[in-house]
């Protein structure tokens, strides 16, 4: 099973196969009620791996993640769209599209025995918009 990331705004973020470890999503509601809520969030939380470029390959996209991480909430490009692809078998499994996700926290981690660092991206869709995420998925690559 492996994951593909495209995050696309002022520029297009791809992370693929070999980048994500895991991926968690979430439908979140008030814990506190007692019906269906008309308050309800989305979220992603990503975790993966930081790869450096050898033999001529790109870098991986981590750090433009970083830099999507510091765009201020007065500017429109905090919004960007976000398409998480879960394959396995050479078939998506899920397909989650956010139309409208902002970072709520980005994190790097380096150690000096692992060899590369890892990073943690939280995602949410934007609230007023939370009716337009969709999850697809059953089909081939």
């Amino acid at each position: 099973m492996g994951f593909v990331l495209k995050v696309e705004g002022s520029e297009a973020i791809e992370l693929g196969l070999e980048s994500i470890i895991s991926v968690e999503y979430e439908t979140d509601t008030p814990n506190d009620s007692n019906a269906r809520s008309t308050d309800v969030g989305a979220t992603m939380k990503i975790r993966g791996k930081i790869l450096t470029a050898t033999d001529g390959d790109n870098a991986d996209d981590t750090m433009k993640l970083g830099l999507w991480s510091l765009v201020p909430a007065e500017k429109a490009d905090c919004y960007r769209k976000v398409t998480l692809e879960v394959v396995s078998a050479d078939q998506v499994v899920r397909k989650i599209n956010f139309p409208n996700a902002f970072v709520v926290d980005y994190t790097e981690r380096y150690g000096d025995t692992e060899g590369i660092g890892e990073f943690f991206l939280f995602i949410k869709q934007k609230k007023d918009k939370t009716d337009l995420a969709k999850i697809e998925g059953g089909y081939a690559v």
